[in-house]
């Protein structure tokens, strides 16, 4: 996902983060400049959704609108598929390194 809090700020004529953390504080949610720089300049590891709802409040949007998905990045994080020499038989790839013992009789 990519965050684009900036841009939807930007086509409502909000352009600094003061004035859309002003706007966020008189809709109740007390941001931090700090938090704020985070959500500014870069997708936040994390959002309390009190937090998204006033945000969408704010800029009238929702959340579709702040996040937009990257399928091409969740593509790429797919570990690729095998080729096994017979069709319809998984590739078995034995653990090295783990020497277990024997169950007890």
């Amino acid at each position: 996902m990519r965050w684009n809090l900036r841009m939807a700020a930007a086509e409502r004529g909000i352009w600094k983060s003061s004035e859309l953390r002003r706007k966020f504080a008189d809709a109740g949610l007390e941001i931090s400049a700090g938090k704020m720089s985070t959500l500014w300049t870069q997708t936040p590891n994390s959002l309390r959704l009190e937090e998204l709802d006033v945000i969408c409040t704010v800029l009238d949007c929702t959340p579709l609108d702040l996040l937009i998905p990257e399928p091409d990045k969740v593509a790429a994080r797919r570990p690729k598929k095998a080729e096994s020499s017979s069709p319809g038989v998984a590739q078995i790839t034995p653990r090295l390194g783990r020497n277990r013992t024997k169950p007890p009789a």
